[in-house]
């Protein structure tokens, strides 16, 4: 039997994912982030943008283009830089800056080989990007699913995913890990589509 497409499989998985479709149509397609810079890129602008608005994210990576030439830098140059000079010209804090230089040094030491990510499971995938200081299991998931494409992450600590939840599925409060897990599991395997269909949802909320 055919796979079916992902948000066919969603619609006859769970009729509250179908009222979704319904209500706000599929999800648009983004780019990913890394865009030309690939991987390496990607995690330089997950590390930039932690805890930040996504106007402030967009702001303070735009001046640390600059203060790299122009284009995203690779490993050698953002060790070559002057971290106080990185940090002052990007606007960056001093805990960022420093995981800027652990991603390039874990990259440059081949602890972490992002031309075979592709090649690695999803756990093992998050284990060698969690031992970065500053990737999370949050970093991982987001590059898992807007890097890499992979088609069933299910981002159980997005703030998004689980207030998209909640408001779908009537939850008091904000789903739990397990109570999220278990509520995804007709969602397999396709749980990335389930992820940005939620996000897509509160978009578009009214109010």
């Amino acid at each position: 039997m055919a796979r079916l497409r992902p948000y066919t499989h969603l619609r006859r998985a769970d009729p509250v994912l179908a009222a979704l479709l319904d209500e706000h149509g599929e999800p648009p397609l983004r780019e990913a982030v890394g865009g030309a810079g690939g991987p390496f890129s990607a995690l330089v602008r997950a590390i930039v943008g932690q805890q930040l608005s996504v106007l402030a994210a967009r702001a303070i990576y735009g001046r640390f283009l600059e203060f790299c030439g122009g284009t995203p830098p690779t490993p050698q140059q953002i060790l070559d830089a002057d971290p106080d000079a990185m940090r002052a010209a990007a606007g960056l804090s001093r805990a960022k800056t420093g995981y800027l230089r652990s991603l390039a040094e874990h990259v440059l030491s081949g602890e972490l080989e992002l031309d075979r990510v592709g090649e690695l499971g999803d756990d093992e995938l998050i284990a060698e990007l969690t031992a970065v200081k500053g990737l999370g299991t949050w970093t991982a998931h987001m590059f898992m699913i807007f890097e890499l494409r992979r088609p069933d992450v299910l981002a159980t600590g997005d703030l998004g995913v689980r207030r998209g939840a909640q408001r779908a599925f009537g939850f008091a409060g904000l789903p739990s890990h397990d109570e999220l897990s278990a509520l995804a599991e007709p969602w397999r395997p396709h749980r990335s589509a389930a992820c940005l269909l939620l996000w897509h949802s509160l978009s578009n909320a009214p109010g």
